[in-house]
């Protein structure tokens, strides 16, 4: 009772502070201390306490509601705050690659591209997990303060309820009849009655629902969340195909560059002499066709054996057919590969080579050759267009499929070997 007293002198200095009358403070420390004293009575087993079993049980599933729906809301927001540090991490990673990725490396403007579409991603995923799962469920957890403040204050009127009960069951066993004193203990027991089966029908009527409504808000939550999130990795996967698609362009890029500079550190030791073997490794790259006079043409002359033999640059006759090495290109190509073996051979076919190396053609007149194609060679309709290093040619299986040379093509000399 002491500790009682000292609770309620606390409580009317903090009343007094708030600018309540003295009436009004007095009323209500008066209610105060009645309620103490049948809480009291009712724990010694001296006073009667009323029970409801059923609202008890809904009270406890309110309890447990709130605190799981506390712990939900905990856990997402949690879980957002996971998002968006993923979300900062994931743009400092891409930010970082953007930075290093080298202006003349492949897919330089993919890669910008990407990490701008990458952090555009993460922002929509952050905001559409607030508004479809976080607000829902601070929304819903905004209703339980209310509720449990009406089920504090039920608890209060029930033991006001009780105490005029009690109060008025006194009055009436009492030696000497008062009247006056039992009216007016009726009128506060029906006061009090009535407030509390109000507040308490409300309860009894909301309890229930609030407790159903937990299935939806589960339900609505976790489906938002589910399909967000399977959109965001979605999108991502994609984003991410596509980064990987440009990771192995840029190692072939790598490949290539190593490649051509092996294979131009070893056209550097090609020997000028055309009866010795040619190295494995792709020609230097084309030089530009000249636009000789037929003075340049008349003078030019190529000394293949020295003083022993010298071959005259001449321009064909129009009667001379590809075969006759009359013409300044099939007279070099069979001056570079030897006689050619032209009795098995179809018409206008010089000779045949053998691809030593896969060749992708880099140009619209060149000719894409695999490693083991057989090439059979063609003279150059045209000398002045042939480029030192380099034949004109068709592949033999086109010739055996069709019985034509018209898919025709240039291609350099040192990938192919003379059959």
């Amino acid at each position: 009772m002491a500790e009682m007293g000292k609770e309620t002198g606390k409580e009317m200095g903090k009343e007094m502070g708030k600018g309540v009358t003295a009436g009004k403070l007095a009323s209500t420390m008066q209610k105060r201390l009645t309620r103490a004293q049948e809480k009291v009575m009712q724990k010694l087993g001296k006073a009667d306490e009323t029970k409801d079993t059923a609202f008890e049980e809904t009270v406890s599933n309110f309890n447990k509601q709130m605190a799981e729906g506390a712990r939900l809301q905990r856990d997402l927001r949690g879980y957002m705050t996971a998002v968006k540090a993923m979300h900062e991490a994931s743009k400092r990673l891409q930010d970082c690659l953007a930075e290093m990725y080298e202006p003349d490396w492949f897919g330089k403007e993919e890669v910008d591209s990407m990490a701008e579409d990458t952090d555009m991603l993460w922002i929509d995923f952050h905001q559409k997990l607030v508004d479809s799962a976080l607000i829902n469920m601070d929304n819903y957890m905004a209703q339980f303060p209310d509720i449990k403040n009406r089920i504090s204050k039920r608890d209060r009127k029930l033991v006001d309820f009780d105490s005029a009960r009690h109060h008025m069951a006194s009055i009436q066993k009492g030696k000497k009849k008062d009247e006056v004193k039992i009216a007016k203990a009726e009128e506060e027991l029906g006061r009090a009655q009535k407030v509390f089966e109000e507040i308490n029908t409300e309860l009894q009527d909301e309890l229930p629902t609030l407790w159903d409504s937990r299935v939806g808000l589960y339900v609505t939550t976790f489906q938002s969340l589910a399909g967000v999130t399977e959109k965001f990795h979605n999108e991502m996967g994609k984003l991410s195909h596509n980064l990987n698609d440009v990771m192995g362009k840029l190692e072939d890029q790598r490949h290539i560059n190593e490649d051509a500079a092996n294979h131009s550190a070893e056209s550097g030791s090609i020997p000028k002499s055309p009866s010795k073997s040619r190295p494995s490794g792709p020609p230097v790259p084309r030089p530009p066709r000249p636009s000789p006079s037929k003075e340049g043409l008349q003078n030019d002359a190529i000394d293949l054996f020295g003083d022993a033999a010298t071959v005259s640059m001449t321009t064909p006759s129009h009667d001379a057919t590809p075969t006759q090495l009359d013409a300044p290109g099939a007279e070099s190509n069979a001056v570079a590969n030897g006689s050619s073996d032209s009795g098995d051979l179809p018409p206008g076919v010089l000779y045949k080579v053998k691809a030593m190396h896969d060749y992708a053609a880099t140009d619209g007149d060149e000719l894409e050759m695999k490693a083991g194609d057989v090439v059979l060679v063609l003279a150059f309709d045209n000398p002045d267009e042939q480029d030192d290093g380099w034949l004109l040619g068709v592949k033999e299986s086109h010739w055996l499929a069709n019985k034509n040379l018209s898919a025709r093509g240039v291609f350099p000399e040192n990938f192919t070997q003379r059959c």
